[in-house]
């Protein structure tokens, strides 16, 4: 039986929970700093403001020191100090007196959904503001407001972490997450808490297949820099990868293919996904939505596709102060989330082609294979074997023979190991 360890990934993502990240600044380095106390080994770099990487640039550093609005009767409204949705991304400072009219030019709500705070960002436009429910400021009274924002855009640096693992064969799994937004759950959370859990299962790992290239970024100009510095190394090693994000919710999960569609990747989610929620929503490349839209961009052509639970912009919390530990992300979704990205990478590492060792059926009674009882499960049993036997001509690989039996390829496991024991089967790349 598999082990819960939902609660422990949920308990990484409520210590995370506070930390203003965006894509540069001190609560994603401190994001990474917490991480690497799980993954010793995780590499924090660091690439400079106004570095030119492909056809962007690597902006100005962002701090905050706070933020908030006081109303005519002297309330203090959208405090940055309670929740760090309330400012806008990369707002710049701002103090003054202004008008209620003026202000309403700053405020950023959500209609649709009144009762939220929405989270917008500004990152390449110098504009300064404050985001709040709907609500509150359908609330908001005539009269001068004070508006003090205390930031600062500085050339410092962007962060990410990278971790490889080395394996066998030089050829790497790729898995990716990013780490740029605030004190949201499902969007945010859940992908980097999710695949801190699954390196430290690959750290124990005491023969992999292949080797892993990890990395914990800020999302789009995180991964166009990380590329910049990395893929044409990536094109000649990474067969297969994994962008994780919005794996924590207990609703049904979602797959985002590569450009191409048929990479081992998307064979692999397709299989684990469809033996693990029969229900689990299909999505084409045309609804592509995080960092996939580089990492398969034309020239990149990475095999990289997406496993998911609720996908991006597709639930009603996303992008908002809604999206949080309690009502959307759960240690249940979160187990959930991690076992069928373990599984997907299980399902790599053990998918090579089989070959049966002797001409015709071989003789299961004198190797101890063929039970002596014959009962229903028993004569199931040999069936199976048989079956697989039948299939293993060193051409079909692992998965292919797991579709045709119609069972997951995690059924296969103990079979594949016993026969291998007997000397009956030989693997074949």
């Amino acid at each position: 039986m598999n082990k819960m360890i939902g609660l422990d990934i949920h308990n990484l993502a409520s210590e995370l929970w506070p930390l203003n990240r965006s894509i540069t600044g001190e609560g994603t380095r401190e994001t990474l700093r917490i991480i690497s106390k799980h993954i010793p080994n995780l590499c924090i770099k660091s690439v400079p403001s106004g570095t030119n990487v492909f056809d962007w640039k690597i902006p100005k550093e962002w701090y905050v020191k706070e933020a908030y609005i006081i109303t005519p009767n002297g309330e203090k409204i959208c405090d940055f100090s309670k929740n760090n949705l309330h400012l806008l991304g990369y707002s710049i400072s701002f103090k003054g007196e202004i008008s209620l009219k003026k202000l309403k030019n700053h405020l950023y709500t959500l209609p649709e959904i009144p009762d939220a705070i929405p989270y917008i960002t500004s990152y390449y436009e110098e504009r300064w503001g404050f985001c709040l429910s709907h609500n509150q400021f359908e609330s908001l009274k005539e009269g001068n407001y004070i508006v003090h924002i205390d930031t600062k855009k500085f050339n410092g640096v962007l962060n990410y972490g990278e971790l490889l693992v080395k394996g066998n064969r030089k050829e790497e799994i790729f898995l990716s997450t990013f780490i740029c937004h605030p004190s949201m759950a499902n969007d945010q959370l859940s992908g980097p808490t999710v695949l801190t859990y699954l390196v430290k299962w690959i750290m124990q790992l005491k023969n992999p297949e292949y080797s892993y290239r990890i990395v914990f970024i800020p999302e789009t100009i995180g991964s166009i820099t990380y590329l910049s510095l990395h893929y044409k190394e990536m094109k000649n090693k990474v067969i297969a990868g994994f962008c994780i994000s919005c794996i924590g919710d207990e609703r049904s999960f979602s797959y985002v293919p590569s450009r191409n569609g048929e990479t081992m990747s998307d064979v692999v989610a397709k299989h684990v996904l469809y033996w693990t929620d029969h229900n689990y929503k299909s999505y084409t490349w045309l609804d592509r939505g995080s960092d996939e839209r580089q990492y398969c961009a034309p020239g990149i052509d990475l095999p990289v596709a997406s496993i998911m639970r609720s996908r991006y912009t597709h639930f009603r919390e996303y992008h908002t102060s809604l999206d949080d530990l309690k009502n959307v992300v759960t240690p249940k979704g979160l187990d959930g989330g991690y076992w069928v990205l373990r599984r997907a990478i299980e399902a790599i590492e053990r998918n090579k082609k089989y070959k049966v060792t002797v001409l015709c059926e071989p003789q299961m009674s004198k190797r101890g294979l063929y039970p002596t009882l014959s009962t229903k499960t028993s004569v199931q049993t040999v069936k199976l074997m048989m079956n697989f036997i039948s299939l293993s001509d060193g051409k079909t690989s692992l998965i292919e023979i797991a579709n045709k039996l119609n069972m997951p390829i995690w059924k296969l496991y103990d079979l594949v190991d016993k026969l291998e024991s007997h000397d009956l089967i030989t693997a074949y790349e």
